[in-house]
C-alpha cells in the first residue's frame, strides 16, 4: 500500500490552514477535498493536543452522522492515521482519540447543540457553512475558547491556536461567508471587519482532486445546468437575485438524502398544463406534474418530478400512473388553461375504473403571491425535497418578489406550488390574507434565528 500524500491543490490549501488565521474557509466545487483536508486537521490538532476538545458541526445532525461520522472520517483514519486507534461514541456521539475528543452535532437541534456548545473547544469546523446561519456560527464561535498546551516531540509545549475551520460550495454573494471571507466586511454592518488577517479563504475545484474521483464525475458535473455548473464546478459565488424567494442554501439544508422518512397522511399529485398537442408538441411548454406528501412529522416532502412534454394522451397516463403508484389522495388540475379538459383527460387515463378523485384549482393571483407563502415554508424547514431535484430547483431559484426572472416557464414550479399550497391550505390562505409585515411566515424560525 503507498504511503498517503495530499494532492498538489491539498498542498496550497494547507499552507494557508497553518497561517496565522484563526478562521480560515475553503470553498469551490464539489468533490474537491476540502471536507477531507479539515477532517484530517481537526485530527492533527486533536492528537498534538492531548485532553482537547473539538466538534463537527453542521446544520442538520443527521447530515454531519451521514457525511462526515460514517463516510470521511473514518477514511481520514484509515488514510492518513492507520496506526492510531479510536472509538466513536455512538450515544453522544463523539470520537475519542487517546485523551482528545472530537465531537459530531448538528445545530439545528436545540438539546445535543446545547450540550456540545456547552463546553470550550479547541476547534471548531462548520461543514457545509452555506446552509448555516450566521447567527447560529456566530453562537458557536463564542465556544471557541479552549486553552490547551500541544505537544511537539522534542520541543518544550505550547498553547494550541485556536482553530475556526469553515468549507462550502459557494452560495449567492449575498452569504455571510462571502461578506466576512471574500469582502472581509462584517455581514451585519457592512463595516470593515476590525481584524481582517484573522479570516482567510482557499478556493479548491473538482479538477484539481481528478485522482481521487471516479470516472466521469468531471463530465457529470459539466452537464448540469448554468447555474449549477458555476457553484459544483467552477465553485464560484453566484451573484445575487435581488429578493430571491427560493434559494440554494434553503433548499439545500433541508434535503432529505437516505434515512427514514416519516409516514405520510396526504399524497398529492400536481398536473400544470399547457397547450401541447399529441403530436409535434417539441416547440411547446411542458406539462408540470409534481407529486408531494404530508408526513405524519408536520413537514411535506417533494417526491418526484415528472414533468413531461407531451400531449394529453400521455401526460393523463402520467399523471394517473403517479397517482397509483404513491396511493395518493387526489389529483390536483390548474384549470386556466383548458378548464374542464384537465379532468377529463384525467379521468380518461382510468380506462373505465373508477373515477380519480379530482380538484380542479384556478389562479386568482399572479406566480409571485402564490409562491412567497410556500417559500417561507421552505425556509422554516416544513418543505423537504427527497433526493435531487435539479430541474425544478432551476425554476425555482427563479421566483424573486419582482417577478418571475427565470429563462422558462416554471412548469414544474407551478406544479409543486399548486400541491403544497394544498397541503398546508389554512397557512397558505392566512399569509396571503395578511399584510406582508405582519406575516408570521414570511420569517424562517428555528431556535437560533
Amino acid at each position: 500500500m503507498s504511503a498517503f500524500k495530499l494532492t498538489a491543490k491539498q498542498e496550497e490549501a494547507q499552507a494557508v490552514c497553518a497561517s496565522d488565521a484563526t478562521h480560515i474557509m475553503l470553498f469551490g466545487g464539489s468533490r474537491s477535498g476540502k471536507t477531507f483536508l479539515h477532517v484530517r486537521n481537526v485530527v492533527m490538532r486533536a492528537l498534538k493536543a492531548p485532553g482537547s476538545r473539538h466538534a463537527i458541526l453542521r446544520f442538520r445532525f443527521n447530515h454531519v452522522k451521514a457525511s462526515i461520522v460514517l463516510d470521511t472520517f473514518p477514511k481520514v483514519m484509515s488514510l492518513a492515521f492507520p496506526a492510531v486507534g479510536y472509538h466513536i461514541d455512538k450515544s453522544d456521539w463523539y470520537a475519542k482519540l487517546g485523551d482528545s475528543q472530537i465531537w459530531f452535532g448538528g445545530l439545528d437541534d436545540k438539546e445535543r447543540t446545547e450540550k456540545i456548545l456547552g463546553q470550550e473547544h479547541a476547534t471548531l469546523y462548520l461543514n457545509e457553512c452555506s446552509q448555516i446561519p450566521q447567527v447560529s456560527r456566530d453562537m458557536a464561535s463564542t465556544r471557541l475558547a479552549q486553552s490547551v498546551d500541544q505537544i511537539m516531540r522534542g520541543r518544550n509545549p505550547t498553547k494550541l491556536r485556536p482553530r475556526m475551520y469553515y468549507d462550502c460550495n459557494p452560495p449567492s454573494k449575498n452569504h455571510w461567508s462571502y461578506k466576512m471571507f471574500v469582502q472581509k466586511v462584517d455581514p451585519e454592518s457592512k463595516q470593515p471587519l476590525q481584524h481582517p488577517d484573522d479570516y482567510a479563504c482557499f478556493q479548491m475545484n473538482p479538477q484539481d482532486n481528478v485522482e481521487n474521483l471516479a470516472p466521469g464525475y468531471i463530465n457529470t458535473l459539466s452537464a448540469l445546468s448554468p447555474r449549477l455548473r458555476k457553484r459544483f464546478l467552477a465553485g464560484e459565488f453566484a451573484d445575487a437575485t435581488p429578493n430571491q424567494l427560493f434559494s440554494d442554501e434553503t433548499i439545500e439544508t433541508w434535503r432529505v438524502l437516505g434515512g427514514d422518512l416519516p409516514d405520510f397522511v396526504r399524497v398529492v399529485v400536481s398536473v400544470d398544463p399547457s397547450g401541447s398537442g399529441d403530436v409535434d408538441n417539441a416547440d411547446n411548454d411542458a406539462i408540470g406534474i409534481m407529486v408531494c406528501a404530508l408526513g405524519t412529522d408536520g413537514n411535506a416532502y417533494v417526491i418526484e418530478d415528472l414533468t413531461v412534454k407531451a400531449g394529453p394522451a400521455t401526460w393523463g397516463k402520467v399523471a394517473v400512473d403517479a397517482y397509483e403508484r404513491h396511493q395518493a389522495d387526489c389529483i390536483i388540475g390548474e384549470t386556466n388553461y383548458g378548464g374542464a379538459m384537465v379532468e377529463s383527460t384525467i379521468q380518461a387515463a382510468r380506462h373505465g375504473q373508477r373515477k380519480v378523485p379530482y380538484k380542479g384549482v384556478s389562479a386568482t393571483r399572479g406566480k409571485v403571491v402564490r409562491a412567497e407563502p410556500i417559500s417561507a415554508l421552505y425556509e422554516q424547514g416544513k418543505v423537504r425535497h427527497i433526493g435531487y431535484l435539479r430541474e425544478l430547483e432551476d425554476e425555482l431559484s427563479g421566483f424573486s418578489t419582482v417577478g418571475y426572472l427565470g429563462d422558462n416557464s416554471p412548469n414544474r414550479a407551478d406544479a409543486a406550488i399548486w400541491a403544497l399550497t394544498e397541503l398546508f391550505p389554512g397557512i397558505v390562505k392566512r399569509a396571503i390574507a395578511q399584510p406582508k409585515e405582519d406575516n408570521e411566515y414570511a420569517t424562517a424560525s428555528g431556535w437560533m434565528s
